[in-house]
């Protein structure tokens, strides 16, 4: 009979200790440690095809041979991949509940043509979705759907089977009989995805697994899960605006600077190929206290505008809030622009937005929101075809920023007429042949009100 060892493993970090701790060593939590049975005899048993036999070789001999790609119907799931999704590959995605990632997945998996995909669904039934499945309206018959959590069925039904994909919804809800301890835990979750990346590097057949994070936002399970797999996405967006986010965390096959973005409607999620022109609103007039970003994402410059309202406080203590950017940055542009510039806004309250849902943290949105606040304090309008990418300095000066060819360029491309940035970034504004725009290298922040209020 199996010797049945008992240990305990904390569900935060994955530390093993003989007894119960109240406080995690490793990562400081307060009991996050469970009770677990582990079979210590019986080896578990490997799943899918045994490993070839390896020897080492020299480096030198190795020949690089390129990855083969399958191109996806989703053309901003591809540029997160890196080019398409990689045969053979381990894929996480992570994101709140509710946010889309089985709607994404599955619309991904409809779409799909001469590719049969396997749908593994742990926390819905098949008619859940079915009915998913007809919201979207794609029909494919090379899309089969398994509901089962127990590892050891899912490998017998793989055998049969054989799909080019597999989709796991969610690895939080798999099971194996070899681990005595609820789905869920450290290690099912550990097991479970040891197991799939297995079959996936042996089968060279793709995998993407769901995976449920915890409160404070991030994948739960293991931090040895997010190290296991080839590539995690994160799918994020506030729920109350249509716009979806997909960031690529890690990626052994391609770039991490990539994102995706998506609009959620009924029927599903569709592509932004054009972001800045939907964050864009049409104004038909002139309004003050608004100005408009030129900001990078990853590679991908896009234009959104920032707005802010100034006035006078009225409790006594001046409020200081901010949606989409952070409130402290905008605190150290207040005292900029009240040392540097000579504005009192020391007694005024301050309110900003940056509009979509969207949140920001490039440098390059600093211009564009000192100009809002000023804009608003004046009641003076900015013209609605002017944009700005500069950091602000607490000196006052006017910084560079990154890739200010390719926030030109958009900026052109959606009709701007006047661009402000740092002067700095002349020798890289050389090359370009910017004919429908105006550029505007600027040194100090007292020459951007000069040119703007007059």
């Amino acid at each position: 009979m199996a010797k049945v060892k008992t240990i305990f493993i904390c569900q935060n970090c994955g530390i093993q200790s003989s007894k119960w701790i109240g406080k995690c060593p490793s990562c400081n939590e307060w009991n996050t440690f469970t009770e677990e049975l582990l079979v210590t005899e019986e080896k578990l048993s490997s799943r899918g095809k045994k490993f070839r036999a390896s020897a080492p070789v020299k480096i030198t001999s190795i020949e690089a041979g390129k990855e083969q790609r399958l191109q996806m119907p989703d053309k901003e799931l591809n540029r997160v991949l890196g080019g398409g999704l990689v045969l053979g590959s381990l894929i996480l995605i992570g994101g709140e509940p509710g946010i889309g990632k089985s709607t994404l997945l599955l619309q991904t998996a409809l779409r799909l043509k001469d590719t049969s995909v396997l749908y593994i669904s742990g926390e819905e039934s098949q008619q859940q979705i079915k009915l998913r499945a007809d919201r979207i309206g794609i029909h494919n018959s090379e899309c089969m759907v398994l509901t089962e959590v127990t590892l050891e069925l899912i490998f017998k039904h793989l055998e049969t089977v054989n799909p080019d994909i597999i989709i796991v919804d969610s690895v939080q809800t798999l099971y194996s009989e070899k681990i005595e301890s609820a789905p869920g835990s450290v290690s099912q979750i550990r097991e479970c995805a040891a197991a799939l990346m297995r079959y996936a590097k042996d089968s060279g057949t793709a995998i993407l697994l769901i995976g449920h994070i915890t409160k404070e936002g991030v994948i739960a399970g293991p931090k040895i899960l997010e190290h296991m797999v080839d590539t995690v996405l994160q799918f994020e967006g506030d729920r109350n605006y249509l716009f979806r986010l997909l960031r690529s965390s890690k990626n052994r096959f391609g770039s991490t600077a990539e994102i995706g973005i998506y609009e959620m409607h009924d029927n599903g999620l569709s592509e932004v190929l054009n972001p800045s022109e939907i964050l864009l609103p049409e104004r038909e007039e002139f309004l003050s206290g608004v100005a408009t970003a030129c900001t990078m994402d990853g590679l991908r410059p896009m234009l959104i505008e920032a707005q802010a309202l100034v006035s006078s406080a009225v409790y006594g203590i001046p409020q200081r809030s901010s949606t989409g950017f952070d409130t402290r940055r905008m605190n150290m542009l207040l005292a900029v622009l009240e040392k540097r510039c000579g504005f009192m806004l020391g007694a005024k309250d301050v309110f900003l937005n940056i509009t979509g849902g969207l949140r920001v943290d490039d440098p390059a949105t600093d211009l564009a929101i000192s100009c809002a606040i000023l804009s608003s304090d004046q009641d003076i309008a900015i013209h609605p075809k002017t944009c700005f990418a500069a950091e602000v300095g607490l000196s006052g000066e006017i910084r560079p920023v990154n890739r200010i060819e390719q926030r030109i360029n958009e900026a052109e491309k959606l009709g701007f007429k006047h661009i402000y940035f740092s002067k700095y970034n002349q020798p890289s504004t050389a090359k370009i042949k910017a004919a429908k725009i105006k550029l505007h290298p600027i040194s100090k922040i007292e020459d951007v009100f000069s040119g703007l209020f007059g």
